[in-house]
């Protein structure tokens, strides 16, 4: 009878530690999947991207300032940027230099969105430390549920053709005069 009480005990230890096992592995997969990261192309469907925001300040001397935002309205596709320059920090809307907006192609779109593909949307996080210019990069899509918006590039030079497309967009010219409000400073 001995032999049994020890075989019992010791089936029960063993199931006990099972199923504390079993109830860590299902807190660790509950755990990574709410911190996993969305892939644009792979997780994210190019249609269901609905808006996207790039910002870049720097308040060291001189400070600068550019905001780059893609979105719909209306079923159209959008761009608009805003640039602001000046002696003094923060910079402040008195401080623009150049801004505009204008409707995109399709054709357009669809080269913003492929500078999108492969990045990167984390779960967006409150940052309150000071400094860093950035650029702070906000994906707002289908599906985002209020918090999966932070964007990161697949890779530097994704994010570097990115910004040289944004910076053409904005670039005025002939095609697209409402892209400047002022080449000179506003007072």
């Amino acid at each position: 009878m001995q032999v049994k009480r020890s075989e019992t005990r010791g089936d029960f230890v063993i199931e006990y530690i099972g199923g504390a096992l079993a109830v860590v592995a299902v807190v660790l997969l509950f755990i990574s999947a709410q911190n996993r990261t969305r892939a644009v192309g792979r997780n994210i469907a190019p249609e269901d991207i609905e808006e996207f925001f790039y910002t870049y300040a720097s308040s060291t001397y001189p400070p600068d300032y550019q905001r780059y935002h893609f979105y719909k309205e209306n079923g159209r596709y959008k761009f608009s940027h805003e640039k602001r320059e000046g002696c003094r920090w923060p910079l402040t809307e008195s401080d623009v230099t150049r801004s505009g907006s204008m409707e995109l192609s399709e054709e357009e779109w669809l080269e913003f969105l492929s500078y999108l593909k492969d990045g990167k949307v984390k779960k967006r996080k409150e940052n309150s430390i000071a400094g860093g210019s950035g650029p702070w990069l906000y994906l707002y899509w289908k599906g985002d549920k209020g918090k999966y918006q932070e964007f990161f590039f697949f890779n530097l030079k994704g994010k570097k053709a990115f910004e040289e497309f944004c910076a053409a967009l904005a670039l005025p010219h002939e095609k697209y005069p409402e892209n400047v409000v002022s080449d000179e400073k506003q007072i």
